[in-house]
């Protein structure tokens, strides 16, 4: 069976080359029974990779367990995974089989298997190394034909760093491990999946399907998805109870976006802008383009200084730059021309009073980082708030002026207190 086969027979959307290669590795290991360690964010779909895996495998026709490791309380997980005899604890009025009994010859699922217990940890090596495992309150080893395929979410490596989970155990564990990528990374996928949830929810509710302008795919296509496929699937189920509006718009379409900080929510492209410096994609852009400005701004007050201090052709910078210089002198030092009454060289010298803290700045202490972040800072307010001014408070067309969404100006006023 080829991918194409395994996602129709499992209803698995998307044309991702990382999700590809995550079915491949799946197609190929099933036929053996190795252990696989199945890794991704929450949300991603990793319980899909299991149920492909045993129904490919020559397993097919035992049985297939599911076990939520972190939902099970850890003074009853023992019991819950290997089963107990009676009397074992308080409550155990009877025998009790274990998952690990339950599905001997099948292939059993531990999901967030990195929130397992190190006394469980030690009993579910023992089954991976042996095919063994004792009861609880039992001296009697029982065997089990089982196939384990863990899944996790968590940095299996740093768990072990912190002693949260055994080494040994996620070696033979981890025989094969298969990632799943996180849908920020598919971004190809993440409309396609969007119309198919839109379209499953409009026929579960009796209502027409909902569907996207142009720039609402452009917002769901940026958003990071910090939920994955799971926070996907619940936005197009909201929004097609709620909205009866059948086209939803972008701005519509942010409403139901939580926001989770400056990177998740995507700043909007205004289209027209493509090629015009004046314009900025992103908050990203304008920063980049304060800091260019600035770096272009220092490198001329370098050269005015110098010139100052070699007295060579001062008069001609001057002419050149007229506004940059006249930014450098102190309010009450009067600005030299070109037409300067000056003969020499060395009398436009002591008329020029260039602000100490540029010679300093340039010459002896460079500016730290802290003090540089701060003028970006600055900046930035400053450039919004002229563009709020030349349009009369209106946020909209502020928003449009600087070539950012008006959710992000919001933030950004309600931020520096504008």
């Amino acid at each position: 069976m080829n991918v194409r086969e395994v996602k129709q027979r499992f209803s698995i959307i998307g044309n991702s080359p990382l999700l590809d290669r995550a079915l491949e590795k799946a197609i190929q290991v099933a036929p053996t029974d190795i252990s696989v360690l199945v890794s991704g964010e929450s949300g991603v779909g990793k319980e899909n990779i299991p149920k492909i895996i045993h129904h490919l495998s020559h397993r097919k026709h035992g049985p297939y367990v599911a076990v939520n490791c972190g939902a099970i309380p850890e003074g009853t997980i023992d019991s819950e995974l290997f089963g107990h005899e009676k009397g074992a604890f308080t409550g155990a009025t009877g025998a009790r089989k274990g998952y690990f009994e339950e599905a001997d010859g099948g292939t059993i699922f531990l999901d967030e298997v990195g929130e397992l217990p190190h006394s469980t940890q030690v009993r579910l090596l023992r089954v991976l190394e042996t095919g063994e495992y004792i009861k609880v309150g039992s001296s009697k080893p029982q065997k089990t034909d089982v196939r384990v395929v863990g899944a996790t979410n968590v940095n299996m490596l740093e768990a072990i760093e912190k002693n949260k989970f055994r080494e040994d155990l996620y070696y033979r564990l981890n025989t094969v491990e298969i990632q799943l990528p996180a849908l920020r990374d598919r971004a190809e996928d993440i409309h396609l999946l969007f119309r198919k949830f839109a379209a499953d929810f409009g026929e579960k509710y009796h209502l027409p399907t909902i569907r996207l302008t142009p720039d609402a795919t452009e917002v769901l296509e940026s958003f990071r998805w910090p939920g994955n496929i799971r926070q996907l699937r619940n936005l197009a189920e909201q929004v097609s109870v709620i909205e009866t509006e059948r086209e939803i718009s972008s701005q519509k379409l942010l409403t139901y976006l939580p926001d989770l900080g400056k990177s998740n929510v995507p700043a909007l492209y205004k289209e027209g802008t493509s090629g015009d410096s004046g314009d900025f994609g992103t908050e990203r852009e304008i920063l980049y383009k304060v800091l260019f400005d600035m770096k272009k701004d220092l490198n001329n007050l370098r050269e005015l200084v110098g010139q100052m201090l070699n007295n060579k052709d001062l008069e001609g910078f001057i002419q050149k730059n007229p506004q940059l210089v006249k930014s450098v002198y102190t309010s009450d030092s009067p600005v030299p021309t070109p037409n300067s009454t000056a003969s020499e060289p060395n009398s436009i010298v002591p008329i020029i009073e260039p602000k100490k803290e540029y010679i300093s700045e340039i010459y002896h202490d460079p500016e730290p980082a802290e003090e540089e972040n701060l003028s970006l800072q600055v900046k930035e307010i400053e450039m919004i708030r002229k563009a709020l001014e030349r349009n009369r408070g209106k946020r909209k067309n502020a928003a449009d002026e600087l070539g950012i969404s008006e959710r992000t100006l919001y933030r950004k006023i309600k931020q520096y207190d504008l």
